[in-house]
C-alpha cells in the first residue's frame, strides 16, 4: 500500500510526515465495525508491514466515541442465522485483525473518547498505546449478548494490561470500566480533556515517529514474543535483538549527536 494514496473505503485515513491516522467514521451510529470495516482494517494493518513509511499509526473514532462494536443489523443479526463454518470464518477474521495490530512494526495509538465497548475495546486492547478522555467507556460488553468473554484474544491480553483479578471481572459481567478505573488500573496510559485528545495523540505518534522506528519495531517483537518465554531465554532474546540494533545507523547518530552535544536524527535505518 502507499500511504500517500491509500484510499479505503470503510473508514477515513490521514498521512502526515510519518504518522497515520486511522479514524473510525460512522459517527451517528458510534461507529460500529461491519464485515467489510472488520476485513479492511485486517488488511491495511497486515499491509503498514511492508509501509516502511508509516512510522506510527493513531487510530480514533468521529464524533465523539471510539467505538461501539459490531454493528447489530449488518454484524449481529446475521451471525444468527450462519452455520458453524461461517461463525469460525467470522471469528478468526476477527482475531486476525488484532493479530495484524500487533503484529505490524508500528506504535499503535488507540485515541479513546466516548464509547469503546465490544469490538472497539478489543481495538483498544491490542493498541500499543491507549490515551483517553475522562467521558471514556469500555466495556467487553460480549456476555451480555450471551457470548463469552474470550473474544479476539481477550483471555490472553486484558489480565496482562490489568490484572487477572480485574480482567476477570470487566469478561465475566460486561460491566463499564470507566476512564478513572482504566488509567489507574493501566490500561488507559493517561487521560487528557476531550478537546485535547487528538492533538495529544498525534503529539505522541509524532515522537515516536521521529524516535529509531527499526528499534521501535524491535521493541514491539520483543513484548509480544516474552510472552511464553522463560526469562532466560527472553534475556537471551533480548540480547540478540539489541545487538542487531547496535548495527543500525540510528544507534551511531545517537552516539555522534551525543558526543556533539546535540539531539539526534534518526532515520530508521
Amino acid at each position: 500500500m502507499t500511504p500517500e494514496t491509500f484510499a479505503p473505503g470503510h473508514f477515513g485515513w490521514a498521512f502526515d510526515a510519518g504518522v497515520a491516522t486511522v479514524t473510525l467514521d460512522r459517527a451517528a451510529l458510534k461507529n460500529p465495525l461491519t464485515f467489510e470495516s472488520y476485513a479492511e482494517l485486517r488488511d491495511l494493518f497486515r499491509a503498514l508491514v511492508y509501509a516502511d513509511s508509516v512510522k506510527a499509526v493513531v487510530i480514533r473514532g468521529a464524533g465523539g466515541n471510539f467505538c461501539s462494536g459490531g454493528d447489530v443489523h449488518e454484524i449481529i443479526g446475521p451471525l444468527t442465522g450462519m452455520a458453524m463454518p461461517e461463525l469460525l470464518a467470522f471469528t478468526r477474521m476477527t482475531g486476525d485483525l488484532v493479530k495484524a495490530i500487533r503484529a505490524c512494526p508500528q506504535p499503535v495509538i488507540a485515541a479513546i473518547d466516548g464509547v469503546c465497548v465490544g469490538a472497539g475495546a478489543i481495538i483498544a486492547m491490542a493498541s500499543d498505546l491507549r490515551i483517553a478522555t475522562p467521558r471514556a467507556k469500555t466495556a467487553f460488553l460480549f456476555t451480555r449478548v450471551g457470548l463469552a468473554g474470550c473474544d479476539m484474544g481477550a483471555c490472553a491480553i486484558l489480565p496482562r494490561l490489568i490484572g487477572q483479578g480485574r480482567a476477570s471481572e470487566l469478561l465475566f459481567t460486561g460491566r463499564v470500566m470507566t476512564a478513572e478505573e482504566g488509567e489507574r488500573w493501566g490500561f488507559h496510559n493517561r487521560l487528557v480533556a476531550p478537546e485535547a485528545l487528538d492533538e495529544e495523540a498525534l503529539a505522541t505518534a509524532r515522537a515516536l515517529a521521529a524516535g529509531p522506528t527499526f528499534a521501535h519495531g524491535m521493541t514491539k517483537t520483543q513484548l509480544n514474543i516474552e510472552w511464553a518465554v522463560s526469562i532466560e531465554t527472553a534475556i537471551e532474546m533480548e540480547a540478540q535483538a539489541q545487538a542487531i540494533c547496535m548495527q543500525t545507523q540510528d544507534f551511531r547518530r545517537a552516539f555522534d549527536a551525543f558526543a556533539a552535544k546535540r539531539t539526534p536524527i534518526f532515520e530508521g535505518n
